[in-house]
């Protein structure tokens, strides 16, 4: 299980090194094989995951009908883009240049442990989106999850 938030600079190469308190689960979890690709919600985040957990996904998403535009397009974004990457002898994995380009990430970037897998954020634009979630009142807390917080 991820959680947590981590701010790294990207190299010149596009590598992010991995946070070292992962680094063993996810030798364990997965032997360091990770599947990289689009967030299916967020158009300026990457979704890095085991595997195993990205298996799951991938199967869920393709056996959707894709006669429905909106699945055709789940599908190109989180499958279609997906590589796998693997954690070089330093912990570093190398985003593709594609990758990196549509979630607009620059130098420094934020990985958040979300349960299952990461999300992979350019700072600036998740702090804006965190503003945005703050200062938007019409998007208030459901009374499902605030149970579930509360």
């Amino acid at each position: 299980m991820f959680f947590g938030e981590t701010t790294i600079n990207l190299d010149a190469k596009g590598r992010l090194a991995v946070p070292i308190r992962y680094r063993d689960t996810l030798a364990e979890q997965c032997g360091n094989r990770m599947v990289l690709t689009y967030s299916a919600f967020d158009s300026a985040s990457l979704w890095l995951q085991p595997v195993q957990a990205w298996e799951r996904v991938r199967d869920d998403v393709m056996a959707l009908p894709n006669f429905k535009p909106s699945h055709r397009s789940l599908q190109r974004r989180l499958v279609g883009s997906a590589t796998v990457v693997e954690p070089d002898g330093n912990g570093r994995i190398l985003i593709p240049p594609s990758l990196r380009q549509v979630a607009g990430l620059e130098k420094r970037v934020i990985m958040l442990g979300m349960d299952k897998r990461f999300e992979i954020w350019d700072e600036d634009t998740l702090n804006a989106q965190r503003a945005e979630d703050v200062s938007n009142p019409d998007e208030q807390v459901s009374p499902e999850v605030a149970r579930l917080v509360l």
